[in-house]
């Protein structure tokens, strides 16, 4: 392998597609409350966004090689890491330099949105630099921390977030379609951590997979994926949300194979791939036919 290959896999580039989705779901309430943006702020903010995937994935990377987790996981296409460390342990240092340089980048970017709107962005950047440091680290082994800390980071944070740097105030609708992403990417570590459970009982970690197992953990991810479709619903009953957003609830064809799948197959992992494979579409389909939604909305105010 290259060296730019050995450095880029603790990144794990493929799964950075979802951050782009949780950005534009922000950069729709946005448009939809203000009509407008600066085109340059939602760059810095994209840019922001990446980096700070980038960090959290590379210092997963680098802790769980260093507990010896990376070497007991069954990787899948869809969790176990990227590999890259087990098989290179000599670029270990460069996966925590990567992690490290990435987190500052996105601690500039906050600083400079400081900058231009004030203190009030400021609770939001200290939880989210605590959430990508502390992560691996340290909330892995609190199954509730674990369980949310996901949707915290790619929900919560990322498009309330968004919303805030593009217009400089905080939304019900934007901190409503937050919730979207938060129980959807909370479901997308719960279920990528099914093939892992044995492993992270190993060193340690207890994800509510290990504290709960398969079944009971398979119907915690069923009703996050009903609630996420709920916030949907909810926010366009209450108005929060335009008629458009609906189209979110097209990936229901999906969520229900997923669901179904997940609490069939949660003890057998070849049979479980293809739903974790649905997982991910529904991650990034859906707040981008949310956002979809908002923008035509938009557009016909």
């Amino acid at each position: 392998m290259s060296k730019l290959s050995l450095i880029l896999g603790p990144m794990r580039m493929p799964f950075l597609i979802l951050t782009p989705a949780c950005v534009l779901l922000g950069l729709g309430t946005a448009l939809w409350t203000k009509g407008t943006v600066d085109w340059f702020y939602f760059t810095l903010a994209m840019i922001g966004a990446v980096a700070s995937h980038i960090s959290v994935n590379a210092y997963n990377e680098y802790f769980d090689f260093k507990t010896g987790l990376d070497f007991r996981t069954q990787r899948t296409p869809f969790s176990g890491g990227s590999g890259t460390l087990p098989a290179n342990p000599g670029m270990a240092g460069a996966a925590l330099w990567t992690a490290t340089i990435t987190l500052f980048i996105t601690a500039g970017i906050g600083i400079y949105f400081l900058y231009v709107w004030g203190w009030a962005l400021l609770p939001l950047g200290l939880i989210g630099v605590l959430l990508l440091f502390a992560y691996t680290k340290w909330l892995v082994y609190n199954p509730w921390a674990c369980l949310i800390a996901p949707g915290l980071g790619f929900g919560t944070l990322m498009v309330t977030g968004t919303h805030f740097v593009l217009t400089g105030e905080y939304s019900a609708t934007a901190i409503l379609a937050s919730f979207i992403q938060f129980f959807l990417v909370s479901n997308l570590l719960l279920l990528n951590q099914f093939p892992d459970v044995e492993a992270d009982r190993s060193v340690g970690k207890r994800p509510v997979t290990v504290l709960f197992g398969g079944k009971t953990s398979s119907l915690i991810y069923a009703a996050f994926l009903i609630l996420a479709y709920v916030v949907i619903g909810l926010g366009v009953a209450l108005g929060y949300l335009p008629v458009y957003s609906l189209l979110g609830l097209a990936t229901l064809l999906l969520a229900v194979p997923a669901m179904i799948g997940a609490y069939r197959y949660y003890n057998n992992i070849p049979k479980l791939i293809p739903f974790m494979g649905f997982n991910v579409i529904i991650n990034i389909a859906t707040p981008v036919l949310v956002a979809v939604g908002l923008m035509i909305a938009g557009r016909s105010a």
